[in-house]
């Protein structure tokens, strides 16, 4: 009877064994085994984090890259600056005859070729009327200063197209740079153009020896200020590419400052060309004493040609004297700018930027002055050159680190 009850009571016990399991069992076990297999396959915060420090890295190490390329491009158009204004100095830019944009790479090597050059050269007006009494090694140092200015100005061509090619088959140009980047390439060339333009206008024979053998001071001017322009593109660009967005102070505080920093900018810009022009009608060898020229505040011949808009582009006296006004306008646009910028919390980049520019602004006019009283030297004025170039640098990169954030 026992036994019988006992089977009795196992039997309901054994059957609900036998059962299939709940649905809740089953989409419970199911759930797990997903969530188990989704588990083992995506990959975790920490993988997450690296990919995206990884991503960034590549930006920013193609950032770099550019930037340091277009800076390194700003550098040697600088160099190019300082010896074409070397060049046109030590009156050497009219030695070379020919433009030959492949063969002019090569210099001569034979005794023979020397004396081919020397012969073209003394059928121009340079050699004829100023160094007819030049020998084959005068020559010679003459030759080499123009053709490194050749070689330096290719050397530039290169140094942008062939790294240019392939970071624009690396895709690693901003939006909308590409576009830039070819208004450089072809600023290049045409500086090249420009260049020989200006030294053929050297070349023109004069047979009654009725005017001094030089370049158009036009087409000198227009050379340095393209030379001046893509210098700007290159280094403001490079800017783009290596400076981040800074915080800077409110809008409302910096809007003015940013106005009269981009109008000081154009004034140094102004005042560069005017030296071109200084430069080429020799108009330096005149009137060297400061602050009067001469005895005068205004000479008396400032205005002695006719109609009177020439005598600012071709009167020497007056050229001179608009120099030295624009020159002191810029000591006072960049002092007052100084002055702006302490009233405004800006980053330390930024003060660091326009105390630059104001201490390469006195600089500059120092420059400027000694160059004058000691008759133009060559090395004094180089270097002042050189130094217009370093002052619109400064104005350039206060103007970067005050530029306006995008929103």
């Amino acid at each position: 009877m026992f036994a019988q009850a006992s089977r009795a009571l196992m039997r309901p016990l054994m059957a609900c064994a036998r059962a299939p399991r709940p649905l809740i069992v089953a989409e419970t076990m199911s759930w797990r085994s997903t969530a188990l297999r989704r588990f083992a396959t995506a990959p975790s915060p920490a993988v997450n984090a690296t990919a995206t420090a990884a991503a960034e890295a590549v930006v920013s190490r193609s950032d770099k890259i550019v930037g340091r390329w277009l800076m390194g491009c700003s550098g040697l158009v600088f160099g190019a600056v300082v010896l074409g204004g070397v060049t046109r100095l030590t009156e050497s830019g009219l030695s070379i005859v020919e433009w030959n944009p492949i063969r002019g790479v090569r210099p001569p090597k034979t005794e023979e070729e020397w004396k081919e050059q020397f012969a073209l050269y003394q059928q121009f007006p340079e050699y004829k009327y100023n160094n007819h009494s030049m020998t084959l090694e005068e020559f010679k140092r003459i030759w080499y200063m123009e053709w490194f200015h050749r070689v330096w100005g290719r050397l530039v061509g290169a140094a942008f197209v062939i790294p240019g090619a392939y970071f624009l088959h690396k895709g690693w140009f901003r939006p909308g740079h590409n576009r830039r980047m070819g208004i450089f390439a072809a600023l290049i060339a045409f500086q090249g153009a420009l260049g020989w333009y200006m030294v053929k206008s050297g070349l023109d024979h004069d047979p009654k020896g009725e005017h001094v053998p030089r370049v158009s001071h036009y087409r000198l001017a227009a050379h340095l200020a393209a030379a001046f322009t893509l210098y700007t593109g290159f280094f403001y660009t490079g800017l783009t590419y290596l400076n981040p967005h800074r915080l800077t102070a409110p809008e409302h505080l910096v809007k003015s400052l940013r106005r009269f920093a981009h109008s000081t900018a154009g004034l140094v810009f102004l005042t560069a060309m005017s030296g071109a022009l200084v430069a080429g009608l020799d108009a330096g060898l005149i009137y060297n004493s400061f602050p009067k020229m001469g005895d005068f505040w205004v000479p008396p011949e400032i205005l002695q040609l006719s109609p009177k808009i020439r005598n600012f582009f071709d009167n020497s006296t007056t050229v001179q004297f608009d120099h030295r006004i624009l020159g002191i306008s810029t000591l006072t646009a960049v002092t007052t700018l100084f002055a702006m910028a302490r009233r405004v919390p800006l980053h330390p980049q930024g003060r660091l930027a326009v105390t630059s520019m104001f201490g390469m602004v006195l600089l500059q006019v120092g420059l400027g002055i000694s160059t004058l009283l000691y008759f133009v030297p060559t090395q004094l004025a180089a270097t002042h050159q050189a130094g217009s170039l370093g002052l619109l640098s400064f104005a350039l990169w206060f103007m970067h680190e005050i530029r306006r954030v995008p929103k």
